[in-house]
């Protein structure tokens, strides 16, 4: 008995529908991209046409503002904030993956006792907002003697419940006969791990690793309370400076700096949204 994947004609949307879906799809792609094209617009016109009523929503390209760039890059010392974001970025993203892989490798893989307590404690601690350990953790590194360091701007966020959630849950999805495979021909865990397991999870891998780089990139509240010198901000601290530098009177050059900022994100995203779409729609579900 074989199915048809094509729709029968009872089953197909009607004009109308298609008209209405389409109309959604159009609105639903003004409120997301609206902001970000009034950004981009933004920060290439004069300081005049921004706050010019009715808005000009396409700016003249004869007068375009290339300088608001550099503007925004010599009010502030933004070299120093990217070099710091790339930093914290890089390491605690790599830092963190390594946690969650190996944590979630555990609880997938390892038996040890009170194993389902455990992970139904680590569960529990998604449900914890985020801003409750703030006071701890900076009561720690202030103890340590790690305010205005890397050290102290990457290590509280090492450990990530989320990324290990979803890296466990995709490893349970894994096949079997595989890893038995891989034991007979006398691997051990780590191996198994490095040479069986994480190849096959490399979606989620991707997706897991995305998610927690722009969190660490945007991360806004813990640079700001545990660095006091310029030297040690970031880039989302980088835009809150060149505000009070430039106030409410050079609003192209502050939106150029917001640009200048989500670049890298989005060129991440773009590289790596088929990947991430995958791995959110692989083995998520699995208990």
């Amino acid at each position: 008995m074989t199915t048809s994947t094509v729709d029968s004609p009872a089953r197909r949307p009607s004009r109308g529908g298609r008209v209405v879906r389409y109309v959604l799809l159009v609105v639903l792609a003004c409120v997301v991209l609206g902001p970000i094209y009034w950004l981009v617009t933004s920060a290439l016109k004069p300081t005049a046409d921004i706050y010019t009523y009715p808005p000009t929503w396409l700016p003249n390209p004869l007068h375009l503002r290339w300088a608001n760039f550099a503007d925004a890059w010599h009010a502030a010392p933004f070299g120093r904030f990217f070099l710091n974001s790339l930093i914290v970025t890089a390491i605690g993203t790599a830092g963190e993956m390594l946690c969650a892989t190996l944590c979630a490798y555990a609880f997938a893989f390892l038996r040890f006792p009170f194993k389902k307590v455990l992970f139904g404690i680590l569960l529990g601690a998604m449900m914890v907002p985020g801003h409750v350990t703030l006071l701890p953790n900076y009561l720690t590194i202030s103890d340590l003697g790690w305010i205005n360091t890397y050290q102290g701007l990457i290590f509280p966020g090492l450990g990530s419940v989320f990324a290990t959630f979803l890296l466990r849950q995709h490893m349970l999805t894994l096949p079997g006969e595989v890893l038995d495979a891989a034991k007979v021909d006398g691997a051990g865990h780590l191996r198994t791990m490095f040479r069986v397991v994480l190849p096959l999870s490399r979606p989620m891998l991707i997706t897991a690793g995305v998610i927690t780089l722009v969190a660490k990139w945007n991360d806004f509240i813990w640079p700001l309370i545990v660095t006091n010198s310029t030297n040690m901000r970031t880039v989302p601290i980088g835009l809150l400076f060149l505000k009070t530098q430039e106030g409410y009177n050079n609003w192209g050059a502050i939106m150029a700096a917001t640009v200048l900022v989500i670049v890298p994100v989005l060129v991440v995203f773009f590289f790596a949204q088929r990947q991430i779409v995958a791995g959110l729609t692989q083995g998520a579900t699995k208990g």
